[in-house]
């Protein structure tokens, strides 16, 4: 498991080494929330609807903030939703989210968790006892151990719930007016907004009181589309529990110079896990950031000390290119391990500069039928494009080249004797490479 290294930071509260980060967009309470985080450890959480099978690199913005934080002592509160995950969240969405069965959200779940196990450190002894009814009071087995996270599901108090029970305690705490002025909402209105996705806020909000009242959690997480459902929940545990050390605090979603989301490679999301996403494309993303995302995504992405991450930063013109190298290593070795990074990083420098081990270029193996394949055919079963149409404008665009040749004749025939021991190594545009073998 990556451990944080202590020259990360001169700070010793975690709010000033996040703030140096970068990473805090806005919170309910700047100093109130500093002196709490430097005053005792605490229970914070962060939601995860389990909408697929694994987690993105936009996400993993928000496990680098819980690996701060479990750094600096406090505990982590990893929240998957497989409740909410039911109903579908509105926020940063044009469209309602697809239906999913209780069995796909229960298996993405576990994926989730055990994705997590792989950046934090877990207290497995530890559970949460949900209450009875709405506003039964639970609690827990045991103190979490000293520096562990801990995992919790909020199936647990959300799909057994007394709907009528719950909207006359909790419903009824709700303003509608004050609802329908969020943001996650204002932007759906237009479009339409179903009744389904209007309770999600409720929900949310229920998450953060269940915490606050079960194991004392104190602070939600989370990115900044989600500052509406933040409020909610802080709002309602403050009313129902009558204190006022509840927080939220809402974190830069990871965005590119011209304020686009980061994280869209050509072959789709940024994908934590290697199956869906391979080290050496992960490590091509970060290597090809542009300039002006350098900065960001040091700071952000990478654990190494400010003062390494302001001097890669203030290189210029080619020698910004060994900034995006140790940026590509960096975050490459968090996610998949020193030695994959390595791998990675060899084959991009004999990939684009003639010195590495090629033999770390991505590698797809296909079936050749007798007498051969078209190329562009056989560049789509590889995966090199998505589709005939790319492959044929790839080439007549001049952006194919097979084993360093520039390919002309769209309409060739591959045959097998055109592999030789080692494949056929294709190029496209700059960037992408791929080993095709038999």
């Amino acid at each position: 498991m990556f451990k944080i290294p202590d020259n990360v930071s001169t700070h010793e509260n975690v709010y000033d080494v996040l703030k140096e980060r970068g990473f805090i967009e806005q919170t309910t309470d700047d100093e109130g929330i500093r002196e709490l985080l430097g005053r005792e450890k605490v229970k914070f959480y962060i939601g995860f609807d389990a909408t697929a099978d694994c987690l993105h690199v936009g996400h993993f913005m928000q496990v680098i903030i819980m690996m701060y934080m479990q750094k600096y002592g406090h505990t982590p509160v990893v929240l998957i939703g497989g409740g909410t995950t039911m109903l579908g969240d509105p926020s940063g969405r044009s469209d309602a989210r697809p239906m999913m069965t209780v069995e796909q959200i229960d298996e993405n779940g576990r994926h989730f968790k055990a994705l997590f196990d792989r950046f934090l450190e877990f207290d497995e002894e530890w559970k949460h006892i949900p209450g009875k009814g709405v506003l039964g009071k639970g609690g827990e087995n045991k103190t979490p151990a000293p520096g562990k996270a801990i995992c919790v599901n909020n199936a647990e108090w959300l799909r057994d719930i007394n709907y009528l029970e719950f909207i006359r305690d909790i419903g009824s705490k709700f303003s509608v007016n004050e609802m329908l002025r969020a943001e996650c909402f204002k932007q759906r209105m237009e479009k339409g907004l179903s009744f389904l996705e209007f309770n999600y806020m409720l929900l949310q909000g229920y998450d953060f009181y269940v915490q606050a009242r079960d194991y004392n959690c104190k602070i939600e997480f989370g990115g900044n589309d989600q500052w509406s459902n933040i409020l909610a929940g802080r709002d309602l545990a403050r009313r129902l529990l009558g204190k006022d050390d509840y927080y939220g605090m809402t974190f830069s979603l990871l965005t590119k110079a011209d304020g686009t989301k980061m994280g869209k490679s050509q072959k789709g999301a940024l994908w934590l896990d290697a199956d869906k996403c391979s080290p050496y494309d992960f490590y091509q993303y970060w290597r090809n950031v542009d300039d002006a995302d350098v900065d960001k995504c040091l700071r952000m992405l990478t654990f190494l000390p400010m003062d390494e991450v302001k001097r890669l930063s203030s290189l210029e013109g080619s020698e910004l290119n060994h900034a995006k190298e140790v940026l590509a290593f960096e975050v490459t070795r968090l996610v998949h391990g020193e030695a994959e990074a390595e791998k990675a990083q060899q084959a991009a420098r004999a990939a684009f500069g003639g010195d590495g081990a090629m033999d770390n270029i991505p590698t797809k193996k296909i079936e050749l039928p007798e007498g051969g394949m078209g190329l562009v055919a056989l560049i789509k079963a590889a995966g090199l494009v998505s589709s005939n149409g790319e492959g044929f404008r790839t080439i007549e665009q001049g952006g194919l080249t097979m084993n360093g040749e520039k390919v002309t004749d769209a309409k060739m025939i591959v045959t097998a004797d055109m592999f030789g021991e080692d494949g056929i190594i294709f190029r496209k545009g700059k960037k992408t490479f791929l080993k095709v073998q038999l």
